[in-house]
């Protein structure tokens, strides 16, 4: 292998100076490696792949030098994965695990060897794929999911296209029947690379592909340019071949941004049946290609073929047959929910068909990928990063399937080159070129017991994981606190407020606190029922729908002169907001959950001086009043779905947009409560809060954090039985108490 490779698709990423600042830490490199290997979606999918070193490590008993199988971990993602995500054993105790070996029967057993053969202190979870990268004989040694390679590998003619290529490029890659990953592939891969000398790489049938080398470098140049090389097959066969998938059946419909919004909420309920999910939409053009395709639903059915593709896209997609422009939006809503129900069905008699006396539990039997022609691809999942994932993972079985499809020359006959014995071909079904798994091996991996204590393994959910929340007036003050609070709590978040600005800082704490894909930012003015309807378009589009909705915006006026006379519009634009606009919030909103048909929450502010009279805050403190009332008369109105409740504060100073530095100096004024121009405005603000608090019980300050906790709980499952009440945020204001 020279150390350069010319290369049409894939770039070099290599680089020799950072390489050479590793010097020769083999773990450190390896990371290195695979971070570039991970870095293009091309080569390998997210969570997705292997990759290994065979290094001299010192032993921590003799501090003699012995052989240890660096391997990624289990769960690992080769884009970020760092060297603490690197499994270390030892080569001797992997070796002898051979002569324990009872055959393919009982190779699950071998797992719990693993963790016997950790190196030192080490103690990452090694991966299913541990075997077959510790008995390959090279140092180095890559195991990716290329869609161009999988293409060939999923193939009915896969066999003699992979001879052809090898004959093109002077390769020597071996051809390796289906089997699923474990510790009889592993022998398998030693075979066939013991008879095949000078082999520099080994197809998995519907699997993906090995290469190796002598050095790091050597190992990445070789994958790099085996996948490139792949690629330029399979593009001259895609040159020749006909139009994609069959041809267009369904153009992409020019609104269809604007028909995703319309039906998500319904479509996110009916994949909720189970538990919540979050959705991912993507109108990319392989996604409308593949949707509005002649051939679509047809290997649609077929389900994909890779085990990482099948454990994110389940056995199948669920395809929803629907003519835009010619069928109305409540005709694909009906459609939705008819093909939902024939798909659980579906998926309940294949896991009766394959289920064992021991196979884990039946999940959930929703679709994790929905496609409906002319408007794209829909992903589902706990949570925004994995809907994301689920549905790249999907594009990426697109890629194949249509690579397959143009390496077809006439049809394919059985035994299909997958099947490790001529008579198990029938259990691989085709269409067009492209072979899926069989159904049984399909569940093999999906109902796997090891796969199962994967999941088992992983950490429990968040409170808000599977939740949606609008935080109008999330800009500052209690707004920024709730949305803090929720991003801890593993909310998804979209935080609105009228000054997008503050809005954005306040998204960019929040992602700090949990991560990027959760969070969002809008503009929204409560006054106005088009913003509203934009920001509820904006949060569907981002995540999929709405399970709550957070208002702590409002506006208190200041008049003039020495009554603090308001004019009449202050007097209009007070009730505008702090009244209609929480009217408008419901109004605009109320669409949504009546599709979701999910369980949701309105958590609104009002004030202790809903119930207190103040001298000169008359628009305030009775606009507060009808939002007491209006709390009550929308949770009559969106019960028994949708629970409305409300937190009555008394004032809180802290960050609040309300207390500009000029309000709180003429407050201080008022109460005759000594200050000085050089104090800050948080001093200022903090001598007026105390000044507050002695008129409680407590005789403690209300900040926003207190506030945030308070309506946090009313926004979760805790408080399920609770609407249509206001709850005291007041310290123990004894003016407030209810008569």
């Amino acid at each position: 292998m020279s150390e350069t490779t010319e290369t049409t698709f894939l770039k070099d990423l290599w680089d020799e100076k950072k390489a050479e600042e590793l010097g020769r830490d083999q773990l450190a490199l390896l990371r290195y490696r695979s971070n570039l290997l991970g870095a293009d979606l091309r080569i390998t999918n997210f969570g997705g792949g292997n990759t290994s070193s065979k290094i001299d490590l010192p032993d921590p008993f003799t501090r003699k030098p012995v052989c240890v199988l660096a391997v990624k971990g289990s769960g690992g993602d080769l884009g970020s994965i760092k060297e603490s995500g690197f499994a270390l054993l030892y080569m001797d105790s992997l070796e002898q695990l051979k002569e324990l070996y009872r055959g393919e029967e009982f190779e699950d057993e071998m797992v719990g060897y693993y963790p016997l053969s950790a190196f030192g202190q080490n103690r990452v979870a090694a991966s299913i794929d541990t075997p077959l990268h510790a008995f390959l004989p090279f140092p180095h040694v890559d195991h990716l999911h290329p869609d161009w390679a999988i293409a060939i590998a999923a193939s009915a003619n896969g066999k003699k296209k992979l001879d052809e290529f090898n004959r093109k490029y002077g390769r020597k890659i071996v051809w390796l029947t289906w089997q699923r990953p474990g510790f009889e592939l592993a022998l398998q891969l030693e075979r066939a690379v013991r008879e095949h000398p000078g082999c520099d790489g080994v197809l998995l049938g519907s699997h993906g592909l090995f290469t190796w080398g002598n050095t790091q470098r050597e190992c990445y140049l070789n994958s790099i340019r085996t996948i490139d090389q792949m690629g330029e097959f399979i593009q001259e066969h895609r040159e020749r071949a006909g139009a994609l998938f069959g041809g267009l059946e369904v153009e992409p419909a020019t609104d269809r941004e604007s028909i995703a919004a319309a039906i998500l909420p319904a479509l996110r309920g009916v994949m909720s049946s189970n538990k919540n999910v979050i959705a991912h939409y993507t109108d990319h053009e392989d996604a409308l290609q593949f949707a509005g395709s002649k051939w679509g639903m047809e290997l649609g059915r077929l389900g994909t073929s890779c085990p990482d593709h099948f454990l994110r896209t389940r056995i199948c997609p669920m395809f929803v047959d629907w003519k835009p422009g010619q069928e109305g939006i409540d005709v694909l809503k009906s459609r939705i929910e008819e093909r939902a129900v024939a798909y659980r069905s579906d998926y309940a008699s294949y896991y009766r068909d394959w289920a064992v006396g021991d196979s884990p539990k039946l999940r959930d039997s929703n679709p994790s990928v929905v496609i409906i022609p002319g408007v794209g691809i829909f992903g589902f999942a706990k949570n925004k990063k994995e809907a994301r994932i689920t549905t790249e993972f999907f594009v990426n079985a697109i890629h194949v399937m249509a690579g397959a499809n143009a390496l077809e020359e006439g049809d394919a006959q059985h035994p299909y080159p997958q099947a490790r014995r001529a008579e198990s071909s029938e259990e691989f079904v085709s269409y067009k070129n492209y072979v899926a798994l069989p159904r049984s091996e399909a569940f093999r991996i999906e109902y796997w017991a090891l796969e199962e204590a994967k999941l088992q393994r992983m950490p429990s959910e968040a409170e808000f994981s599977r939740k949606i929340l609008i935080v109008v007036g999330g800009g500052s003050g209690i707004g920024r606190e709730v949305a803090l609070l929720l991003a801890r709590k593993g909310a998804h978040i979209v935080v609105a407020d009228v000054n997008e600005e503050a809005a954005e800082e306040v998204a960019r704490e929040a992602a700090a606190a949990t991560s990027a894909e959760l969070v969002s930012h809008v503009k929204l003015n409560l006054g106005s029922p088009e913003s509203i309807q934009a920001a509820t378009r904006h949060t569907i589009l981002q995540f999929g729908g709405i399970d709550g909705i957070v208002n702590t915006a409002a506006i208190f006026p200041v008049g003039t002169g020495p009554n603090g006379q308001l004019t009449e519009a202050q007097w209009n634009t007070t009730f505008l907001v702090n009244v209609t606009g929480n009217y408008f919030l419901a109004n605009e909103t109320a669409w949504v959950f009546k599709d979701q048909k999910l369980p949701a929450s309105l958590v609104l502010t009002s004030s202790a001086n809903a119930v207190v009279p103040k001298f000169g805050s008359e628009a305030y403190d009775v606009s507060k009043s009808a939002l007491n009332h209006l709390i009550r008369e929308l949770a009559v109105r969106m019960g028994p779905l949708v629970r409305v409740n409300g937190i009555a504060p008394a004032t809180v100073v802290a960050g609040s947009t309300m207390f500009p530095r000029d309000r709180v100096m003429q407050s201080l004024q008022k109460y005759k409560i000594t200050f000085s121009e050089s104090e800050t405005t948080e001093e200022l603000r903090t001598k007026l809060a105390n000044f507050y608090a002695q008129r409680t019980l407590t005789r403690r300050p209300i900040l926003p954090q207190d506030c945030a906790n308070a309506i946090v709980w009313l926004a979760s499952d805790e408080s399920a039985k609770t609407t249509g009440h206001i709850v005291p945020v007041d310290g123990g204001l004894q003016e407030a108490f209810l008569r």
